[in-house]
């Protein structure tokens, strides 16, 4: 069905013993939706977004990719996917962009943007090669293809992150403070990929503390506070007139303009 969210979250639980992170979140992405989860840190954002690809195993409440729901078993503490086959599926179409980039120091970048299609989605060489080469191009480093990451700088870096993601061909991308760790300069190349991605109409979550970045690229966003949706809306309505108190007082040390 065209109207089927492509993850769809509700009324999820996290918590780590005794430390309650989320507390009953509910939210959906529809293809070519842009979200961005703002908050302070500790809020529960890249919780919720690690949650989401099943990098972390939530105790309550159901997560669904594109109206296909996570098998589990066991409850509570004790819960985890009950498929390991559907995890996969759903991490394959789920691309994950991380602060610390995670690129394999070893491999070329070429190399770490063919990695996962070629041994993960069993892709042949010829096929993957010119599509990662093209997408090192799209992001502004396809001169870059031969080199180390260890060779490039930080936005280089995380670009490549961007391209091999995007390799993976995945229904959406998932983005946990993509910019958090560069120099503003260097943050700007990056912001620059992103928006390019979300005028493509790419379905994506975005964690962020970069709220222009937020307000630039996103269809919507979601402001968590102590591990609930405090206030949520398109960017304009909650950038331009929050309503909650606690928004308002974040937004006074984080201005989007």
């Amino acid at each position: 069905m065209p109207d089927t969210p492509v993850i769809e979250i509700r009324e999820l639980h996290k918590a780590y013993g005794p430390l309650e992170v989320l507390k009953g979140v509910s939210l959906a992405a529809q293809k070519g939706d842009v979200i961005s989860l703002i908050g302070s840190s500790g809020s529960g954002k890249s919780t919720l977004l690690r949650c989401c690809n099943l990098l972390e195993d939530s105790q309550q409440g159901d997560i669904l990719f594109e109206g296909e729901p996570v098998q589990w078993r066991g409850a509570g503490a004790n819960r985890q996917p009950a498929d390991r086959a559907q995890v996969t599926r759903i991490r394959t179409n789920l691309s994950m962009v991380f602060q610390s980039f995670n690129l394999w120091s070893h491999l070329s970048v070429l190399q770490n943007v063919m990695e996962a299609p070629l041994h993960v989605l069993k892709q042949d060489r010829a096929q993957v090669e010119p599509r990662a080469r093209s997408l090192l191009d799209k992001v502004g480093i396809g001169d870059k293809a031969d080199v180390y990451p260890a060779q490039m700088s930080g936005g280089q870096q995380q670009r490549a992150a961007i391209a091999r993601a995007l390799c993976m061909e995945p229904r959406a991308l998932l983005f946990d403070e993509p910019t958090s760790a560069l120099d503003p300069e260097l943050e700007q190349e990056v912001v620059r990929v992103i928006k390019a991605l979300a005028q493509e109409g790419r379905t994506m979550l975005i964690v962020t503390h970069d709220m222009r970045m937020a307000a630039d690229v996103s269809s919507h966003v979601v402001f968590l506070h102590d591990g609930r949706i405090e206030e949520e809306g398109p960017p304009d309505t909650l950038f331009g007139n929050p309503q909650s108190e606690r928004l308002k007082q974040f937004l006074s040390h984080s201005q989007p303009n």
